[in-house]
């Protein structure tokens, strides 16, 4: 009777049009409610029966209601849906087919069906598939509905945790395809013949694409001549070619724990491109003398060659023999040992200059994951930052600033990495905040990369990085772009890298501008708007799909760690209003400390982000930067999540806070 009575949906719509209505993002909890998230400060609670209806991360307009005294949000219209495409695991439910979604925000089952053409059949329980969004509770459809488009693997596949990562991220899989043949270009260059120079490789001992080759003359006057030696993949990839395409739409080499997926095809990154020991290469080169006081000249000169290294060093060992003056697995020849002092006697001017004039920052250990045969975690080495490290990075930086003024001052356009410093619409409060701290600055200082480097050196001499981790939520996001612009972070005026260009298509694209100079060209063609979007968002997939395998491969090593109770030595990186995330710096694993773990009672804790510390009553407990002791308290293995939770001595301290407190009265 009153099931299609206009009347009744007219009064119904007037009253839904009474309630006051909110826009927001969709936050999901563990315990199956939600939170409607206005803004930083404001949020309303969602419950259970209304979140069947939204996922994590869905932007909506919700009714606010008031229910049983307290104001609630009810999702009422989609603005933008979070999830399209997502990775999950086939389950079955009486037969028909579920796709549960490898997310911690995304825990339902969603009811699913195959794409046409990939058979029901092929599916098992525990399958990893992608999957797409193709039906929501909010744009009038009863339930969450996807549609499987592939299959990843196989439940019990070892490599899993590559494959699944890969897909998340929508990358790819394997190397380009191989060629039949590789056939030098003709480019119109006339190569100078550097094989009897005696050039070095300095490299881990595992690296097969070696792209980058030294050779350091010191002389009696102090100063330094530098030939920095770059393999040349463009000289067998011709622009605008399907495998240039290809460097393009992959953009770097992908490196993850374990293994890495290469930009250009094996034959070329690890054979015919790399610089390997005693074998003729192609490269291109760059001539530049380094002054006493470890300023570059203005004299840096591109030119293409043949290069053969006569040394294939590691860092360890040159390491190793510098600062012990013996290295037990390794012995150098004289010719080479006087190649390693006068480039170990260049580093140091360079990083001195570096120290005085521009910015550098302390050495953090690479960690790297070691791994059996069946791809399980044997353990983790903690490879420190030495330095035949530093060396090779002070030799490359050179190269690229050398590169940058050449483009710019030759073309005017490349392919730059910028730094804009602090964003302008931070840059007040930055400076109240540096102040604050015992700086002494202003926004006009700020705004030269003179005043920004002498702020970062600075930050260097302070006693803890406090305020340096809380500075950096106002400083700007590095760029790549196609004009030249300073680099605030590094303290330079123009950067543009050219030394990696196996591994990264931006320098090949500065190899090509590069050759067109050294062919006496006048004009090139203008990298186009987008390779610089295009780069850092290959950039940003890149280092998310690093951390999520490394996530994966950090809960299977310490997942035996809560019933041990091992203790953790931890840095907090990040305070927000639910607790602290914090690195162990025994295994660079990132763990979550929840603030009920620090303090059982909420009305006691107060976890604030906007100035970087916890207090526990009134008393200030954590800061950002502080090393504490922590144990795990759960290690997730479904959404590869570390939990952890201060020692005794640091739970307690509100407890010893009161006790001052009654003492002293």
């Amino acid at each position: 009777m009153f099931q299609d009575n206009p009347l009744l949906a007219q009064l119904k719509q007037q009253i839904k049009e009474s309630i006051p209505k909110k826009e927001g993002s969709i936050k999901t909890t563990e315990k199956g409610f939600g939170f409607l998230e206005v803004d930083s400060k404001t949020s309303y609670f969602i419950p259970p029966a209304y979140m069947k209806k939204v996922m994590h991360g869905d932007k909506v307009v919700a009714l606010i209601r008031t229910e049983k005294e307290k104001e609630v949000a009810e999702p009422d219209e989609l603005i933008e849906q979070s999830v399209d495409r997502f990775i999950g695991r086939v389950k079955m439910i009486r037969d028909k087919l579920n796709v549960v979604p490898d997310s911690p925000q995304l825990k339902d089952t969603i009811r699913a069906k195959t794409k046409k053409g990939l058979s029901h059949d092929a599916l098992s329980e525990g399958d990893w598939v992608v999957a797409n969004l193709i039906h929501h509770p909010l744009k009038g459809d009863n339930n969450f509905f996807c549609e499987i488009s592939e299959k990843i693997t196989d439940s019990n596949d070892k490599i899993a945790p590559w494959w699944v990562t890969l897909a998340k991220h929508n990358l790819p899989n394997q190397e380009p395809s191989p060629q039949d043949n590789w056939e030098m270009l003709d480019e119109s260059l006339v190569r100078e013949d550097l094989t009897h120079l005696p050039f070095i490789t300095i490299d881990s001992e595992s690296t097969e694409d070696m792209d980058d080759a030294l050779h350091t003359v010191a002389n009696e006057d102090g100063t330094f001549e530098l030939t920095i030696a770059i393999a040349d993949p463009t000289a067998y990839v011709a622009q605008g070619t399907s495998l240039d395409k290809e460097a393009r739409e992959r953009g770097f080499t992908i490196y993850l724990p374990g293994r890495n997926i290469p930009m250009l095809p094996r034959e070329l990154s690890d054979d015919l491109c790399s610089l390997r020991e005693e074998e003729v290469r192609p490269a291109l080169c760059c001539r530049v003398t380094i002054l006493a006081d470890g300023s570059i000249a203005e004299d840096a000169h591109f030119y293409s060659a043949t290069i053969k290294s006569q040394g294939r060093l590691a860092y360890d060992n040159v390491s190793e023999l510098l600062e012990t003056g013996s290295c037990s697995k390794w012995q150098p020849t004289e010719t080479i040992a006087e190649q390693v002092n006068a480039l170990h006697s260049l580093a140091k001017a360079r990083l001195t200059w570096r120290e005085t004039n521009a910015v550098t920052f302390p050495d953090r250990p690479d960690y790297r994951f070691e791994l059996s045969e069946d791809n399980d975690v044997v353990a983790i080495h903690v490879d420190p930052r030495r330095i035949a490290n530093r060396m090779v990075e002070e030799a490359m930086i050179t190269a690229n600033i050398c590169a940058g003024r050449t483009l710019r001052e030759h073309f005017g356009f490349g392919v730059f990495n910028t730094h804009a410093g602090f964003s302008p619409e931070k840059m007040a409060d930055a400076v109240e905040l540096i102040n604050n701290n015992g700086g002494n600055v202003s926004a006009e200082q700020l705004e030269t990369i003179e005043g920004f480097s002498a702020l970062r050196r600075w930050l260097n001499e302070q006693e803890t990085t406090y305020l340096d981790n809380r500075i950096r939520k106002y400083q700007s996001y590095s760029e790549i772009g196609n004009t030249p612009a300073p680099h605030f972070a590094m303290g330079l005026d123009v950067y543009a890298t050219w030394t990696s260009p196996i591994r990264k298509y931006g320098d090949m694209v500065n190899h090509r501008l590069l050759k067109a100079i050294i062919r006496g060209e006048d004009t090139a063609q203008t990298p186009d708007e987008m390779i610089g979007e295009e780069l850092a968002l290959h950039r940003r997939h890149h280092r998310m799909a690093e951390r999520d395998v490394a996530d994966w491969l950090y809960v299977q090593l310490l997942k035996g760690s809560v019933a041990e109770k091992t203790t953790f030595t931890a840095e907090i990186f990040d305070i927000n209003r639910a607790g602290m995330r914090v690195r162990l710096l025994e295994y660079g694993a990132m763990a979550f400390i929840p603030a009920p773990l620090i303090v059982d009672n909420k009305k006691r804790i107060e976890c604030n982000s906007d100035i970087g510390n916890i207090s526990v009553d009134g008393v200030k407990a954590f800061q950002l930067g502080d090393t504490i002791e922590v144990v795990l308290s759960d290690v997730k293995e479904p959404t590869r999540s570390i939990v952890g939770k201060p020692t005794r001595e640091f739970a307690v301290i509100a407890e010893k806070t009161e006790e001052m407190v009654e003492n002293s009265k």
